[in-house]
């Protein structure tokens, strides 16, 4: 790849805006007696977050072993799509490319932001379609891998990484689920890489909305300019902290989240309304049904909410892996739909 000019993918205004500076911005301590920022002096969360997130970012530094430079941390990823745009998209100029079918956020955020999507859908076998993506000039393109709502790891994502001459964004929301490395490591490699994660999926703080972006220092500091002083609360730091500070928790739900996927998997493969079950490297099954409509509409009636995605993937449902007894209320439902 040639040489990478971050300046020149970067929107100009951004280049040119000079960020709002807090009153944490200018007094950095934990101790005094704080009139600075018009906060009330009542109350336990009376006072304003860290705006850097400092602590929750030392121990995500830890634990990934890299610096804390090249992290960011989001009001949940959707923050993090959004400044993406804000930063390298112009409005009614520039474009995105989307491969569908893929998480909806990209396009809406594109949509909300003025940006054209261009759509290079997924092969037949869910993957990237490499020289039609070349063949489409965008400033930036977003993948997930493992992919929603497929499932599966994309493989040919160090292609995309090498050819590719704007921002590459991969989602590793489900990354924790997969055997296979976190792009995290080609960071040094790829200075035009962002890495998405969340704290929502294997984390199990979905209701916290806390996000991370990985990426270059230059990437991240556009970032840190362009957000919200205050974008993650106090309680969601420390919601992530507390998480991070109990390995042996998160790798126990983690690794009964991982039985049950393989259980559901071969018990749905059993049932006479199932064709096919798509291999998973996340925490749910894209499944193909006889027919996605009807069973979807017989779950719910039964208060088993699945997610029809037949209008991505031809009768498909996608179904979340729950606790051992939601996993088996769900298989003896449809077990009773296979008899009616």
């Amino acid at each position: 790849m040639e040489k990478f000019d971050l300046e020149s993918l970067v929107r100009p205004n951004i280049r040119a805006l000079h960020p709002y500076s807090s009153a944490r911005d200018e007094f950095t301590g934990d101790e005094g007696i704080f009139l600075d920022a018009n906060e009330n002096p009542f109350g336990q969360t009376n006072r304003y977050p860290d705006p850097h997130q400092r602590l929750l970012k030392k121990a995500l530094s830890g634990r990934k072993q890299l610096p804390v430079e090249n992290i960011f941390i989001g009001n949940g990823s959707d923050e993090v799509i959004d400044l993406i745009y804000r930063i390298f998209c112009e409005p009614q100029r520039d474009r995105v490319i989307i491969c569908p079918p893929t998480y909806g956020m990209y396009e809406v955020s594109a949509n909300i932001n003025n940006v054209e999507v261009i759509r290079v859908p997924l092969t037949d076998q869910f993957e990237l379609d490499i020289d039609k993506i070349l063949s489409q000039p965008a400033q930036c393109i977003f993948v997930c891998s493992p992919n929603n709502p497929t499932g599966n790891r994309l493989q040919n994502v160090e292609r995309l990484l090498r050819e590719f001459r704007g921002i590459v964004v991969v989602d590793e929301a489900y990354i924790d689920f997969s055997t296979d490395k976190s792009f995290l490591e080609k960071l040094t490699d790829h200075p035009n890489l962002i890495v998405m994660q969340t704290f929502s999926k294997a984390w199990g703080l979905a209701g916290a909305r806390v996000g991370i972006a990985y990426a270059s220092a230059g990437i991240i500091a556009l970032m840190d300019k362009t957000k919200p002083p205050y974008n993650v609360s106090m309680l969601n730091q420390a919601e992530a902290l507390k998480a991070l500070s109990a390995p042996p928790e998160f790798e126990r739900q983690l690794s009964l989240i991982l039985e049950q996927r393989t259980l559901l998997e071969q018990e749905l493969k059993q049932l006479s309304t199932v064709r096919r079950v798509y291999p998973s490297d996340a925490n749910f099954l894209l499944v193909e049904v006889t027919e996605a409509n009807e069973i979807y509409q017989y779950l719910v009636e039964r208060k088993v909410i699945v997610r029809n995605r037949s209008t991505v993937v031809r009768n498909c449902l996608r179904i979340t892996v729950g606790a051992p007894e939601e996993n088996r209320m769900l298989l003896d439902e449809l077990q009773n739909y296979n008899v009616i």
